[in-house]
């Protein structure tokens, strides 16, 4: 299914909200922003960057802002989309098409805008790698064939995490050594374990 076609049965099919989250969209369209569908709800950007997404529930729908944490919040509306987990994005919800207060959603959505345009992003400290822990029956195969252990070493680290996870988390012998037949021939090749799945 298109883009298009995804945008359109969002906002047109049966939905206790449909005229809410099309009041949204109203909003966001006047402010200038591209739409498209990503992550199964309607997206905005603005230079190919998300600033919001309008989205739907059971019991609500609102307006997710991805870098909401910069966001003023001089009404006191947003709240942290996973309390713990989730460190930009701020989910503003709603119950009701009269709770939307349009003058207010309108000058959130511009001070988001605005928050982008100065490079106001939360930045990601990328955690430490930490030690492969090579399984017994990998390990063995690869102190007793160099050519083995060459390519091995010469995969990048989340490749050769990958291969060790899969032999350690296979719970019988046969199946360890099944495994271990079977990668072989991908890390002599240089291939990671999921490289056939990527296109």
């Amino acid at each position: 299914m298109e883009k298009q076609e995804k945008l359109d049965k969002f906002y047109n099919e049966p939905h206790r909200f449909k005229n809410e989250v099309a009041e949204l969209r109203t909003l966001a369209l006047a402010c200038r922003m591209t739409e498209t569908y990503k992550w199964s709800f309607p997206t905005y950007m603005v230079n190919n960057k998300n600033i919001i997404a309008i989205n739907k529930f059971k019991n609500h729908f609102g307006i997710w802002f991805f870098n909401g944490v910069f966001l003023s919040d001089q009404k006191k509306v947003l709240e942290n989309a996973q309390e713990g987990k989730t460190m930009a994005m701020r989910h503003w919800k709603f119950i009701t098409l009269e709770g939307i207060d349009k003058k207010d959603v309108t000058s959130y959505i511009n001070e988001a805008i605005e928050n982008h345009k100065k490079g106001l992003r939360v930045k990601v400290e990328k955690k430490p790698k930490s030690k492969i822990v090579i399984p017994v029956h990998l390990s063995i195969a690869l102190e007793n064939n160099d050519d083995i252990k060459t390519a091995f070493n010469k995969l990048t680290y989340s490749k050769q995490k990958d291969y060790a996870e899969y032999i350690a988390t296979a719970k019988q012998e046969k199946t360890k050594l099944s495994r271990l037949e079977k990668i072989v021939p991908l890390i002599l090749a240089g291939r990671g374990i999921h490289d056939q799945y990527k296109k």
